[in-house]
């Protein structure tokens, strides 16, 4: 062996993309070798019959003959690179888009919560740049590069954090979209991006990417998204009604008068009032979306915030607008007819508590035993919203003193870390859900979870991006398992929340004050409280029975 002389090989693979050896005289390594034949050898490249015992056997240079070379360096050129397991090939990139993927491969994996990114999904992603010659992801719009969904879903969530990098805020405005993370804030379950193009008007859009920065940075800043997308919305009602009915399409502010918010005012009533579709905004799948009253009153809110707004800082002035145009958009007025809903009937109330309804629930629409049982039961018991529950930690009880003690975060009143005491039933109930939970991170993981991981882990954790445990099922799932099992005993329409209500009402009726109901249900005033009872206190009851 340490006699012998290795052999000079044949170089490195013609195909651009490719980082191994070649195999053979043509240029080509073993895999893309293949490629080559199943292609029906583009270019007809091709090594004379038995080129080893002719050619490479006497030390002459093998020659390759071609049909059309420049063909056969268009497709070494054009041809994927081998999928190794596990690499993804960014070679053939421009240098840009390749710095894009790599910063947003880095920026997904240090997502608490990451979305499943498919090894496949981002080679597709690699291949469409390559092919394309694609320069930079932020100048691509991959559905019309006739791209995969998950290619281009990929693509955006990368945009998302290339944004942050490659504007400012006054660029952000200028190419008309706003980027919450700018200001500091990122709302729950939604991107830092939020799209403002659609917008007709360059004012209007100006007028409201001011708005919401603004709102990002007062202590009036919303907890979620939700408001955000009803600014956009209505702003983009407006715009588009504008656009087909205001002279010159509503872009010279100066020329608006009250006649034209008086004619949107009464179009957007007329649509609620007839069902009819809106001007402007889409449904997920594409459809037309319906005017109802809630988005009617959302429109009439928003605009008249943004609107008065801009004529309390000055804005409207320097803009031109007529008074008689921003006085013109009337406040919502009543949404519903409804305050509040009721309790739970008798009968549906033991309906939804009896044994055999509980079983069916957990065996027919729990197939997994993921909870859905337990947070209902923990829901009915407590009187605790939904999300409350759902969103406990492993540690949420214990005995002090002897007396079994719930604890949760109530987010919505700003009050964490709350305890209220619960029933030796319901105990039982949470320290069997303990169990099931620690058992399953010990079969998925390998290993029983330490004492500072078990802090950290959901009572009731979801197996969807999920990778420790400490990620809650959400109320998507819940709902999803607790409307077929209502529909299932026919008792009509109700939700989950209704049971907070008949507790409220229980507790009246047995003595409890407003100020009791309102310490335990986590609410912020007695007049909140007020929205969950619904029968009269003992005291007027026994009056009513004499009357």
């Amino acid at each position: 062996m340490s006699g012998e002389q290795p052999c000079p090989g044949y170089g490195p693979c013609g195909a651009f993309v490719c980082l191994d050896l070649a195999d053979s005289p043509l240029g080509l390594c073993s895999w893309h070798g293949s490629h080559y034949r199943r292609d029906d050898r583009p270019g007809g490249a091709a090594m004379p019959a038995n080129w080893w015992q002719r050619y490479e056997k006497f030390g002459k240079t093998v020659p390759i003959e071609y049909g059309d070379q420049a063909a056969f360096r268009s497709w070494c050129a054009a041809v994927p690179a081998h999928p190794w397991p596990g690499q993804i090939n960014l070679r053939g990139l421009r240098p840009l888009v390749r710095a894009e993927i790599q910063w947003g491969l880095f920026v997904h994996t240090r997502r608490a919560r990451p979305s499943r990114w498919d090894l496949g999904w981002i080679r597709s992603l690699v291949a469409t740049c390559r092919t394309l010659e694609v320069n930079s992801l932020v100048d691509f719009e991959f559905g019309a590069g006739g791209s995969p969904g998950f290619t281009g879903a990929i693509a955006k969530e990368i945009l998302h954090e290339l944004r942050l990098v490659y504007f400012t805020p006054a660029e952000a405005k200028d190419a008309g979209f706003l980027e919450t993370e700018h200001f500091g804030v990122l709302f729950p379950h939604r991107m830092s991006h939020f799209d403002l193009t659609s917008i007709p008007q360059r004012w209007l859009r100006d007028l409201t990417w001011d708005y919401l920065a603004d709102l990002l940075q007062s202590p009036r800043c919303p907890r979620s998204g939700g408001p955000f997308d009803g600014y956009r919305r209505a702003a983009l009602e407006l715009g588009v009604f504008l656009e087909l009915e205001a002279p010159d399409g509503g872009h010279d502010p100066a020329v608006l008068r009250g006649e034209q918010a008086q004619r949107f005012v009464a179009d957007q009533r007329h649509r609620e009032r007839e069902g009819l579709e809106s001007l402007a905004v889409k449904r997920p799948g594409g459809a037309a979306g319906i005017v109802t009253t809630t988005t009617r009153s959302v429109v009439f809110n928003a605009i008249r915030k943004l609107l008065r707004d801009a004529l309390d800082t000055g804005v409207a002035d320097k803009l031109g607008l007529d008074r008689e145009f921003i006085i013109g958009f009337p406040t919502a007025g009543a949404t519903t007819g409804r305050t509040a809903r009721r309790p739970f009937p008798d009968e549906v109330a033991q309906a939804l508590a009896a044994e055999a309804s509980l079983a069916e629930l957990a065996t027919t629409y729990d197939l997994n035993d993921n909870g859905a049982r337990d947070i209902w039961e923990t829901t009915v018991t407590t009187g605790r919203r939904i999300g409350e529950v759902i969103k406990v930690r492993w540690d949420c009880m214990g005995r002090y003193g002897g007396l079994a003690m719930f604890w949760h975060d109530q987010t919505k009143v700003g009050n964490y870390d709350a305890a209220i005491r619960i029933p030796e039933r319901l105990y039982e109930i949470l320290a069997e859900r303990q169990r099931k939970t620690l058992d399953r991170f010990t079969a998925r993981y390998g290993y029983r979870p330490t004492g500072t991981q078990r802090a950290g882990l959901a009572l009731f954790p979801t197996t969807y991006r999920s990778h420790d445990g400490t990620v809650a099922l959400t109320h998507q799932w819940f709902y999803s398992r607790f409307r077929p099992w209502v529909d299932a005993m026919d008792l009509g329409h109700y939700v989950p929340h209704q049971a907070r209500h008949t507790l409220a009402t229980s507790l009246l009726r047995h003595g409890a004050t407003l100020t009791h109901i309102r310490r335990y249900l986590g609410q912020v005033s007695d007049r909140m409280a007020e929205h969950y009872v619904h029968l009269t206190s003992s005291d007027l009851e026994n009056v009513l029975q004499h009357v």
